[in-house]
């Protein structure tokens, strides 16, 4: 690495300095306030999170310990849950539907680098977890991932694509393994 690009990589700013200083002020929030809760405290979680942003249906839970990056970029749909320890690495819209389940240690990064640009330009894609889909723990969802409604992305499976609809998927990078059995009753097309 030249002396250029390295000064050229500690100037290249991502984030406006109002999108910064919103995420120090969350980060000191959730930090004294929330991380640590107890999980009786779910409501107290909650609303930390959507006082500084984040859309999050009812009976829907962010688990002491989790980490949001931003909360404006995120959305959970009712009846879901993000694990303890699980990471929510939105640089980008992340968007979590009803009744999901992304368990302790799970990361969704919703941004990496241009490795072949000198300055490693931010690159950020949306990630989608549709309804009644599973991240199980220590899985990873990187840029662009949607896992389809009702799958399953076993423990420590990784994937930036797309997830078929009620199958889960394990090992790195994330295949089939087979359906799941269980699916929830879902209306007929043009009903």
């Amino acid at each position: 690495m030249t002396a250029e690009t390295s000064r050229l990589r500690e100037g290249a700013a991502s984030f406006p300095l109002k999108h910064k200083l919103l995420r120090f002020t969350w980060r000191i929030t959730w930090l004294i306030f929330g991380s640590w809760t107890p999980v009786q405290l779910r409501f107290w979680r909650i609303f930390l999170l959507r006082f500084f942003g984040a859309k999050i249906g009812s009976r829907s839970d962010v688990r002491k310990g989790a980490k949001v990056w931003f909360p404006p970029n995120l959305t959970m749909g009712e009846n879901s849950l993000v694990g303890p320890g699980a990471e929510i690495y939105n640089m980008a819209p992340i968007t979590i539907g009803r009744n999901c389940i992304i368990s302790q240690g799970a990361f969704l990064c919703g941004g990496t680098h241009d490795v072949d640009d000198p300055m490693f330009t931010l690159i950020t894609k949306p990630i989608v977890i549709e309804d009644d889909a599973w991240i199980a723990a220590d899985a990873f969802v990187g840029p662009g991932g949607i896992v389809g409604r009702g799958a399953v992305l076993g423990a420590r499976a990784v994937t930036s694509s797309r997830l078929a609809p009620w199958t889960i998927y394990a090992g790195n990078p994330a295949r089939p393994i087979r359906e799941r059995r269980w699916r929830v009753n879902e209306p007929e097309l043009g009903q």
